[in-house]
């Protein structure tokens, strides 16, 4: 299916006519705006906006694109995410390798009292700290946040709704950015079987930037942990982030973060402990 069609059609259905200026009726049956109503709005054809939405028409302008997301009432983000579909028949952005460069681990390993990861466009943790395997309560070889977030582990987030759409909202984006993924489309795929909110949240179209922002953990060993999350995009076309977890200093998280972290240290001291009794 055509990515720019579905999306212009599942957003035109998320208009009410009345923030339009049209007036409705009880007669009325669509929901949304109509495509005639659309191309009247954005100051085109009725018949190219309608080739637009079956996949037909030639590529269309950055004016027609402009007019379109105002008409829909796009943000900026969304707007972005407008322009790339149609940039989409013109050129194919290939999926990075997800290689992390050795420099960008020594920057994340000096990262000692905040839990930080280095996440690809699929969300796939490829890279943390010690605080953060703590923080998740698992490997982080082999962890999706995405996965974690919808299937594994829902417990941890203690806003987890508003969680679930950041996460549609990014990864969104990245199908956007990264159309030919495999990789990508194996995962929204499971996610869509596995969790019916994924399925109704992937359907609504709905693209979000991730940014900073308070994310609350309810973490099995130290309670509820309040913490301000920094997304640091890298400046290169990796496609990564390097996400980093703080807490306010003298704040319960912060105190919640040591505690995990001696929680950790005493554990790791244990078997040592033992083996040397076991030798002597």
């Amino acid at each position: 299916m055509d990515d720019l069609a579905n999306f212009l059609r599942i957003r035109r259905s998320r208009v009410a006519p009345e923030s339009v200026g049209i007036p409705v009726d009880r007669h009325r049956r669509v929901a949304g705006l109509r495509r005639e109503e659309v191309a009247h709005l954005s100051g085109v054809s009725v018949d190219y906006y309608v080739r637009l939405e079956q996949g037909r028409a030639t590529q269309p302008s950055e004016q027609v694109l402009d007019a379109l997301a105002r008409v829909l009432r796009l943000d900026e983000t969304e707007r972005e995410h407008l322009h790339r579909l149609a940039r989409q028949r013109r050129r194919t952005a290939k999926a990075p390798s997800g290689r992390v460069r050795p420099e960008l681990l020594r920057v994340l390993g000096l990262i000692t009292d905040a839990p930080a990861v280095i996440v690809n466009h699929r969300m796939d943790v490829l890279a943390g700290n010690r605080l953060a395997g703590l923080l998740y309560n698992r490997p982080l070889q082999g962890m999706n946040t995405a996965r974690h977030i919808f299937l594994e582990d829902t417990d941890l987030y203690a806003e987890w709704e508003k969680c679930t759409l950041d996460v549609v909202g990014h990864l969104r984006l990245a199908a956007g950015k990264y159309p030919d993924d495999p990789r990508l489309a194996s995962l929204i795929g499971e996610l869509s079987m596995g969790s019916e909110r994924f399925r109704r949240l992937w359907a609504r179209a709905d693209v979000r930037a991730r940014g900073h922002g308070c994310k609350t953990y309810r973490h099995p060993l130290v309670g509820l942990l309040e913490l301000h999350q920094e997304n640091f995009s890298l400046p290169d076309e990796s496609g990564m982030e390097l996400l980093v977890l703080s807490a306010a200093p003298g704040s319960p998280a912060d105190d919640g973060l040591r505690l995990l972290a001696s929680l950790d240290s005493a554990e790791e001291r244990r078997p040592r402990v033992r083996a040397e009794r076991e030798v002597g």
